[in-house]
């Protein structure tokens, strides 16, 4: 599929990914509307952050992905969509786990069912890695077994499936697109890179953080938003669930001391215990397989680990930046 001048819609566009899958898609060429949350504040997220050239260049749609009726108003005339408006912190959903259901399965049901009858060109799902749970081998690809370990993984499955179900059932032309731990600049706080360099940056020198042993593949936004063009740009996807991994692992704890390396060397570490997970919940390790992306799409990494922090950490120092976190309190 060639994606210039097609008419696409980006549900979640004001959160950390949407808001540089819009920009990514603008150099595409696409005609981008941009579905986000309804607020009293008129918020549009992170796309007020956006240049004023580029936000003049997206339509963008307040509403409620829990709305089947907002849903599929918004998605009349669209050709695209780019599914990733969702709940996603794992602490908040051991606190409100009907939100997530409502959210994550039901928002995704009324996309897919607005695509079913309106007969929508493409349909890309957002997953996550954390349906797959701690590794039972590695790489993990796409055929690894599922385990949800807190609320938020199992209505992420619960999503998959039902996306997969109206692919199998209706023949919606759909993808689910599974990314890796996604970080980089916009990232929110309740992730754990963001955790470290805001603490760091506010002149903290005992980091808190939860569990440090756990292992992580870590991909860079600009490299997830690429990933999901390249998805939608290939046919050979449709019906497909695809990884964006980096196919690299390394532990919480060595990522934290590689940023502290690099912002204060004299901070330390301390094991914050409202920050730990319960046990059975913590996700022990999470190291993907990206060979199926690769063999279906054009898509590869331009990042590495060093420049994707480095980058990242660039962005936090901005003190405009930097202010919009509160680095002295715990975010679920």
């Amino acid at each position: 599929m060639d994606l210039q001048n097609k008419k696409v819609l980006v549900t979640g566009a004001d959160g950390f990914i949407g808001s540089h899958l819009v920009e990514k898609l603008i150099e595409e060429g696409c005609q981008v509307t941009a579905f986000v949350y309804y607020n009293s504040f008129n918020s549009w997220g992170w796309l007020d952050s956006l240049p004023k050239e580029t936000l003049q260049k997206i339509e963008v749609i307040t509403g409620d992905i829990r709305d089947p009726h907002g849903v599929k108003n918004a998605m009349k005339g669209i050709e695209v969509v780019f599914h990733l408006a969702a709940l996603i912190a794992i602490p908040y959903s051991y606190h409100s786990p009907d939100t997530y259901i409502d959210t994550n399965v039901k928002g995704t049901l009324n996309i897919v069912q607005a695509a079913r009858e309106l007969g929508t060109e493409r349909v890309l799902v957002t997953s996550t890695s954390e349906v797959y749970g701690t590794a039972m081998y590695v790489p993990i690809d796409e055929k690894h077994p599922r385990q949800g370990q807190s609320p938020y993984s199992a209505t992420k499955i619960g999503a998959d499936a039902m996306a997969d179900s109206f692919y199998r059932s209706f023949n919606v032309p759909i993808s689910i697109v599974r990314p890796f731990n996604t970080y980089g600049p916009r990232q929110s706080a309740r992730a754990v890179i963001p955790t470290i360099i805001t603490q760091l940056l506010n002149g903290k020198t005992d980091i808190k953080l939860g569990s440090l042993h756990p292992t992580r593949d870590l991909l860079f936004v600009k490299d997830t938003a690429k990933g999901f063009i390249e998805i939608a740009k290939s046919d050979k996807t449709i019906g497909h669930e695809v990884n964006i991994a980096m196919q690299e692992e390394i532990t919480i704890g060595d990522l934290a001391q590689n940023i502290i390396n690099q912002i204060n060397p004299d901070a330390k570490i301390i094991t914050d215990e409202i920050r730990l997970r319960p046990e059975k919940s913590e996700v022990e390790r999470l190291f993907g397989s990206n060979q199926k992306i690769k063999e279906l799409t054009n898509w590869k990494p331009d990042y590495t680990l060093e420049s994707g922090i480095a980058e990242t950490i660039q962005w936090f120092s901005n003190k405009a930046n930097l202010s919009q976190y509160k680095a002295d309190i715990y975010n679920i």
